[in-house]
């Protein structure tokens, strides 16, 4: 995926007004020039993308969460109702199981 102006007036600019050093080899994946900084050298683009996918996930994972409180709140009495609401807990306990794994896998 290359890098739009967008990302290249948010994230390179700003970096190269921090003092940043920009380098002659660009990121594989993106294609932004990488740079230099305090002894790391880094694609600022892909960290940044990093970063926002990383940001929506847990907001995901947080209404997931909210969802799984609400259901475990409102149990009913009905077993059949009960285990429909079961179900949709374990579902929503099984997605939340992919979020961790996937942040473990930053």
């Amino acid at each position: 995926m290359s890098v739009s102006d967008e990302e290249i007036r948010k994230i390179i600019l700003p970096l190269m007004l921090s003092g940043a050093k920009m380098l002659d080899k660009h990121c594989p994946k993106c294609g932004s020039p990488l740079f230099e900084k305090d002894g790391r050298v880094f694609c600022p683009v892909c960290e940044h993308r990093r970063k926002e996918k990383l940001r929506e996930m847990k907001g995901i994972e947080e209404r997931l969460m909210e969802k799984l409180t609400e259901l475990a709140n409102s149990l009913p009495d009905d077993v059949d109702e009960l285990e429909k609401h079961l179900r949709v807990m374990e579902l929503i306990i099984n997605l939340l199981e992919r979020y961790k794994a996937l942040e473990g896998g930053k």
